[in-house]
């Protein structure tokens, strides 16, 4: 059994799917996260049953690239009954998308999720008369909690068994007409021979949807002349284009339906509004960002310098222990250093900045502030160029560049995604906040890594500046869904955390230990002094470094916490403050901040992008990390 879960943005959809597939999706308080689907599989009843968390969508009616790899999910791949998640305290928006969904004709059954919140509001929602009006099962559920989920699935179950298939809701009498004209056009072997359900195709059409009318003509090369008159009488009756009228019928109908099915009595006092007027105040809303930001920052630093020290001092007492093989057995000694230095920098320099990071990042998603920040960095996006939904790649890439170069399909102009692709690149991901903190947080003090980041979102500025002003363009405004602020689940929290953390063990890990086993090889062979040699201009020359670090730059280009790991071994020594001075610390930080992002990355924006722009950021990045390393140094020289 395939199960497909559809819901709009915020909806619980990724909640649900975690409680019944173990935490595979990172679920979030912040529309716009999921724009890929994901798969997973469970045993229900004794039944293999595939579950697939498929983007937030508003509709089905949108170029957006998340919604369309819904839209495309749906009508292509084997589903055998849709789940319809909804939130019951949106019911009349929640439902335009529901009635969409019935077009397509297949199994379904609704999930009325966050029930709690829609009494709270005082709706009380007649269940059994909406099951009646849509034709399918309609289960109350709080997924966040984990109620109503086993009688979710059996539901579904009993529903495909069935082959319950919702009511097809009918619009205005007179649209209903011209929809059956454009259904006279047509061959009734369109329908089969695009694999597309007959209402949901007619709507399509009469919305002018350009994937849907495309497919269709290439089979019928004049449908546009054939659509065109049935869209014009749309527009003569109405007054409106006949996409907006197709939109308005759904409207209503939902509309309907709501008045229909709930009764509102009084809500309860909500201490979340009261919050909110002051977080989002335009006078105190950048104050509290900014202390709730340094207040994060800090944490950081203070939890991950506390266990650093002590865990490295352990690490070195080891690593002592291999010194009386250098001289008997060289080869082995720097095989066996590399494969302690390894897993060493694992623990001692990266996983006590990177799990408190990655648990409160957790905490400020699922609390919902991180939509706020979005609503409130929007003006600041706007002077820039770009769309305020923009900030969401680059929030995303605090955690991690790939995902945030994924995000890049919920904006819809490719000269926007473009952009923000460049500049989510210079966001300093996980790996590059280990370095920060690891290295001018750890010698030289929370407030000089505090400044890496303020430099950061001021070079992210400028570049975004120039770049709008070479490809000109207008800017719409930024409509976002706030969430509800909620409490944080603390599974949810360990779990995302974990699913996190678990990608840097399993993905990084293991590089990282493979690169340092690399390095002590190319050291025991004498081929460092070669690679430095090359670099020599570079980190000699304009950074003002010891030769010596040429060969960690060039590692940091698989995952840039090697850069800093591979920095004592090659330097001989653990305590690099007795190498490096403040001024060279903060350079090299710079520089591998800055400097072309990783393969990963890299390979993901020839994806989303292509190789000529990648190659443009490529080169954009490794400049402004040189030209900032250098400036660095100059001021340094300078005070």
């Amino acid at each position: 059994m395939v199960i497909a879960l559809v819901g709009q943005p915020n909806c619980g959809k990724s909640t649900l799917f975690n409680q019944v597939a173990g935490y595979k999706s990172i679920s979030s308080n912040f529309p716009g996260t999921t724009v890929e689907f994901t798969k997973s599989k469970f045993w229900f009843r004794g039944q293999s049953t595939t579950i697939v968390d498929l983007p937030g969508s508003y509709s089905l009616s949108t170029t957006d690239m998340a919604e369309l790899e819904t839209m495309k999910y749906l009508l292509y791949e084997d589903v055998d009954i849709i789940i319809n998640v909804m939130d019951s305290s949106l019911l009349s928006r929640s439902l335009e998308l529901t009635i969409e969904l019935t077009e397509l004709q297949k199994p379904m059954i609704i999930a009325a999720n966050m029930v709690d919140e829609a009494q709270k509001k005082g709706m009380s929602i007649d269940y059994p008369k909406l099951q009646k009006i849509m034709g399918v099962d309609v289960v109350p559920i709080m997924a966040s909690k984990g109620k109503g989920i086993t009688e979710l699935f059996s539901r579904a179950l009993e529903s495909l068994h069935k082959k319950q298939i919702p009511n097809e809701l009918l619009f205005s009498k007179d649209v209903e007409n011209i929809i059956q004209t454009l259904a006279d056009k047509l061959p009734e072997t369109i329908y089969s021979q695009t694999k597309i359900p007959k209402r949901f195709l007619l709507l399509k059409l009469l919305e002018g949807n350009p994937i849907i009318t495309q497919k269709v003509k290439e089979l019928i090369p004049d449908i546009d002349k054939r659509v065109g008159s049935c869209r014009n009488k749309l527009k003569e009756t109405h007054g409106r284009s006949s996409d907006i009228v197709v939109f308005s019928e759904r409207h209503a109908l939902s509309m309907n339906i709501f008045e229909n099915v709930v009764k509102i009595g009084k809500p309860k006092r909500d201490i979340r509004e009261s919050i909110d007027n002051i977080v989002m105040s335009r006078w105190l809303g950048y104050p509290i960002l900014a202390v709730i930001l340094y207040l994060f920052f800090v944490g950081i630093f203070y939890v991950g310098s506390s266990i650093e020290e002590p865990l490295s001092a352990l690490f070195e007492q080891w690593t002592n222990l291999l010194i009386p093989l250098k001289q008997a057995h060289p080869l082995l000694y720097h095989l066996l250093s590399g494969v302690v230095q390894g897993i060493a920098g694992g623990i001692t320099i990266v996983l006590p900045y990177l799990v408190p990071f990655l648990i409160g990042l957790s905490v400020l998603e699922d609390i919902g502030y991180l939509p706020r920040i979005a609503f409130l960095m929007d003006t600041f996006m706007h002077r820039i160029g770009l769309h305020g939904k923009a900030i969401i790649p680059f929030i995303l890439g605090y955690g991690c560049n790939v995902p945030a170069i994924m995000a890049l399909r919920i904006l819809e102009s490719p000269r926007d995604r473009f952009i923000a692709g460049t500049l989510a690149t210079f966001v300093p991901c996980s790996a590059r906040m280990t370095i920060i903190f690891a290295m001018v947080g750890y010698y030289m003090g929370a407030a000089a890594a505090l400044s890496i980041y303020i430099i950061n979102i001021v070079v992210i500025a400028i570049i975004g500046k120039v770049m709008s002003l070479m490809l000109p363009e207008i800017t719409p405004g930024l409509i976002l869904e706030i969430p509800r602020y909620q409490l944080p689940s603390w599974r949810s929290v360990m779990s995302k955390s974990w699913l996190r953390i678990k990608e840097f063990i399993v993905i990084a890990w293991p590089i990282i230990i493979i690169g340092s086993i690399i390095l002590s090889t190319i050291q025991a062979i004498g081929l460092e002094d070669n690679i430095n040699a090359m670099f020599s201009w570079l980190t000699s020359g304009i950074l003002g470094l010891p030769s010596k670090v040429g060969v960690t730059l060039v590692f940091g280009i698989f995952r840039k916490e090697l850069s800093m790991i591979m920095l004592s071994q090659a330097l001989g020594t653990t305590h690099i403050s007795s190498v490096l001075s403040h001024q060279q610390l903060f350079v090299f930080t710079m520089f591998v901040v800055f400097y072309m992002p990783c393969i990963s990355t890299m390979g993901v924006l020839v994806r989303e992008l292509n190789w000529r722009k990648t190659i443009f950021i490529f080169l954009l990045t490794t400049v402004v990390a040189t030209v900032l390393a250098f400036l660095s140094r100059i001021v340094f020289y300078l005070t």
